[in-house]
């Protein structure tokens, strides 16, 4: 299966967001709640003997459904917002700022699905708004976030950033 060309970026600061992941996870959250509620409304009452539901119970699985659905939605929203300042990086479940400085080196190779940055306190974050699944695009995304390292981690500080 031939893969798409990548979407080239005007402004280097345009918001990373995984593609394959972001739509799939929006596509299940909906799913999610129109299934749970449909089974709660269909699922036998309690006038059926040994296991009707009653509305507690259906009101508990409509619940699960919407915790689901709350869960897939932050799965949608994870992104990494670069400024001129730093890189805010939203994942799953933690969210981050980091200055320029701090970033020491951009990894996007090995097994990890995902983006990943070197700091220089020898830790490291995942960027998971750059996913290896989203092929080609990831690759020119990953190209992007290391073309803003290195411009603002220059050593006479911030210059022209690339083009994209």
């Amino acid at each position: 299966m031939a893969e798409s060309s990548p979407t080239v970026h005007r402004d280097p600061y345009a918001v990373f967001r995984p593609r394959g992941g972001r739509y799939v996870a929006l596509a299940a959250a909906a799913v999610s709640v129109v299934l749970f509620i449909v089974v709660a409304i269909t699922v036998p009452g309690p006038e059926v003997a040994f296991g009707g539901w009653t509305f507690i119970d259906r009101l508990m699985l409509v619940a699960v459904g919407l915790l689901l659905a709350a869960v897939l939605m932050r799965f949608a929203t994870i992104k990494a917002v670069p400024t001129p300042q730093g890189l805010l990086v939203r994942n799953l479940v933690t969210t981050r700022h980091l200055e320029w400085t701090q970033i020491v080196a951009v990894q996007f190779s090995g097994g990890a699905p995902w983006l990943s940055l070197d700091l220089d306190d020898a830790d490291t974050v995942s960027v998971m708004a750059i996913q290896k699944s989203d092929g080609a695009f990831a690759r020119a995304e990953a190209g992007r976030l290391s073309a803003l390292v290195q411009v603002h981690s220059a050593p006479d500080g911030p210059r022209e950033a690339p083009a994209g």
